[in-house]
């Protein structure tokens, strides 16, 4: 054995999670460590290769607002661009791109290699040493021994690893790389509440075995916008994805079959993401849909391998290539790499605190899938989290905590370590109680100030966010003070919108508040001509919806006194008249930061926290009088 330096951080795993939670960690200046079961596998794309998506994309770029890495990367690896939900409104609106797998991983790597205060090494984590009750490193398979004040878990799904393909099955992580097979007993050792969650992922096939002459294109947005602030642009569309449908005859073949599924015939026990399920799951849950579709989508820009959305499973590889060969389009088809479920060690969120910090056990840190989470975007805004407080405790500054009220990551955290999960968590947009108000466009306006404050945030990323917030300002003043008289222009533009002309005296905002006058229509009245798309469409939106943003900030405003009202550290339950035993012993197991946490908890009623009320108003009363 060999007892390496101190590290004041120890990151357990170079995926999503642990890339961000080691970037964060180091970037505030802590001496930090992270550990890869191989380098090549580093910010690895195993189910497909693309970032953002409905909800995904508001945390990527709540994640660049707060100084983070992914919106950059996402930028910089871009094949294809689309903003999805345009169709709806403006808080549903959300970016996804089609990155290329190993440019991404290729860029990653990179930031870890060029990152000040960053130590990144191949070996695996067995065991969390502790002393004292608290983390004192990490003991690896090569026998050697990293001292750290603390660590955090970021394994993804490789921990306890095990692929299955129809009566296939084998310990492995993602795309047949080797699993981490002995940091479970360890953790479960340490009294970590321990579960398994299952994943899948699709084919990938050979681009020339395609017919694409009869499946339908999917192209990107002819106006591309970029994930990170930082970019004054989005990125150029290269490729061109498609879109094919199952029929009849495929799902006969999967009916046909069913009893070779592992997650049917018993195999598999362990519990799959309900948001993404299998072809064979989709089929036999809807029985009455005669079609499903896939999307056909390059995996990078200098290979023919063809990721198969929509078409995940776990059936052997026999009835797999049937299943394909079934489809329009893919008669001929060569697959490439088969689809496989995967089944993996993960912790019931329950044990951790806001912080991402493991609640019985000080210095340990838990992100990402570990959480029993799913998705990159999800795993990556865990890591920052995570990150940022374990150097925060480690320097005996107050928390960094997130709430539903000012984000996505508040509203991802806070439904894991108050609600907990049955299954692999994946951010909606109808998770959030004020999805208007917490807009991907205007991430940064809620988040740069946060970022900044907890050093993340670059001087010259402030500098350009300082600008951004003053154009945007500058351009809601000239809108909402710009008058307009009648005239022949204004009420031509206005008969192309099919809107009724102006007899008197207006000004441009009361134009754009109308539902069919866009932001370009009005800007030859208003000056406007120096701002960005960017910027113009973030006044479109606040104009045309500052009605609704208006109420919904009074429901966050009265929702955050509940917040803002903290309850004691290590309170003891039992000592309040009038809890009911189950709201006694959940708070007691929870102990929530706040009222409002409290009334979230599973267990705990309005009543409950009428009593709290009652009991803290009370308790403040007596400290009052005491005092004097």
């Amino acid at each position: 054995m060999h007892v390496y330096d101190n590290y004041d951080v120890a990151v357990i795993g170079a995926g999503h999670a642990g890339i961000e939670a080691a970037l964060a960690a180091a970037r505030l200046g802590a001496k930090t460590i992270i550990f890869t079961l191989s380098l090549d596998a580093i910010g690895n794309l195993p189910c497909n290769p693309s970032i953002g998506g409905t909800a995904k994309g508001h945390l990527v770029r709540e994640i660049d607002a707060l100084g983070g890495e992914i919106g950059l990367a996402a930028d910089h690896t871009a094949l294809q661009c689309r903003m999805l939900n345009l169709a709806k409104g403006p808080a549903v609106h959300s970016l996804r791109f089609q990155s290329d797998r190993r440019a991404y991983q290729a860029y990653m790597k990179s930031r870890l290699e060029s990152q000040p205060n960053l130590s990144l090494m191949q070996d695996e984590v067995t065991e969390i040493l502790c002393e004292k009750g608290c983390v004192s490193g990490v003991r690896t398979r090569l026998d050697a021994v990293y001292p750290c004040t603390c660590a955090i878990i970021a394994t993804g799904t490789y921990l306890g690893g095990r692929i299955y393909i129809g009566e296939a099955s084998w310990v492995s992580g993602p795309d047949s790389i080797t699993a981490s097979t002995e940091l479970t007993a360890s953790l479960a050792h340490l009294g970590l509440p321990l579960r398994r969650f299952k994943t899948g992922t699709p084919a990938r096939a050979l681009r020339q075995s395609i017919d694409f002459s009869n499946l339908r294109e999917q192209r990107g947005d002819e106006t591309t916008c970029p994930f990170s602030f930082m970019n004054d642009s989005g990125p150029q569309n290269t490729v061109v994805c498609h879109i094919a449908y199952t029929n009849e005859k495929t799902h006969g073949i999967i009916r046909e079959n069913i009893h070779r599924a592992p997650m049917y015939n018993g195999t598999i026990h362990s519990v799959g993401p309900r948001y993404c399920p299998s072809i064979e799951d989709k089929v036999m849950r809807f029985p009455d849909k005669v079609r499903h579709q896939t999307f056909i989508e390059p995996c990078g820009g200098n290979t023919d391998e063809m990721y198969l959305q929509g078409l995940s499973s776990s059936l052997p590889l026999d009835v797999q290539m049937q299943v394909y060969r079934s489809i329009e389009g893919f008669e001929h088809i060569q697959l490439m790499r088969a689809a496989y479920a995967i089944e993996y060690d993960c912790i019931d969120p329950l044990a951790l605190r806001p912080t991402m910090e493991v609640r019985d056990l000080p210095g340990l840190f838990a992100s990402g899938q570990f959480n029993g989470t799913s998705g990159y975007e999800e795993a990556a805004a865990q890591g920052l989290v995570a990150g940022v407080n374990a150097v925060r405790k480690i320097r005996g500054q107050a928390p960094f905590i997130l709430t539903r009220q000012d984000s996505y990551i508040g509203v991802l955290i806070d439904d894991l370590v108050t609600k907990g999960v049955d299954e692999p968590y994946r951010m909606m947009t109808s998770r959030s109680e004020y999805r208007l108000a917490l807009r991907q466009d205007n991430a940064d306006l809620r988040l740069c100030e946060k970022g900044r404050q907890i050093g993340l945030v670059s001087d010259e990323r402030y500098e350009r966010f300082l600008s951004i917030r003053s154009q945007v300002e500058t351009a809601l003043t000239r809108v909402r003070q710009t008058g307009i008289s009648p005239g022949d222009a204004v009420n031509e533009m206005l008969a192309r919108r099919h809107e009724e002309p102006i007899h008197s005296g207006t000004t441009v905002e009361m134009l754009l508040k109308r539902p069919g006058v866009g932001i370009q229509d009005i800007s030859g009245f208003c000056d406007l001509a120096q701002m960005s798309d960017q910027i113009l469409k973030r006044v479109e939106i606040e104009i045309k919806y500052e009605g609704y943003i208006r109420r919904q900030q009074i429901a966050i405003e009265h929702s955050r006194r509940m917040e803002d009202t903290l309850l004691p550290e290590e309170m003891d339950y039992r000592d309040v008249v009038g809890l009911r035993i189950e709201a006694r012993d959940r708070l007691n197991t929870m102990q929530p930061l706040s009222l409002g946490q409290a009334g979230r908890i599973s267990g705990v009623n309005p009543a409950d926290i009428a009593v709290l009320e009652i009991y803290l108003k009370k308790k403040r009363s007596e400290e009052r009088s005491g005092n004097h």
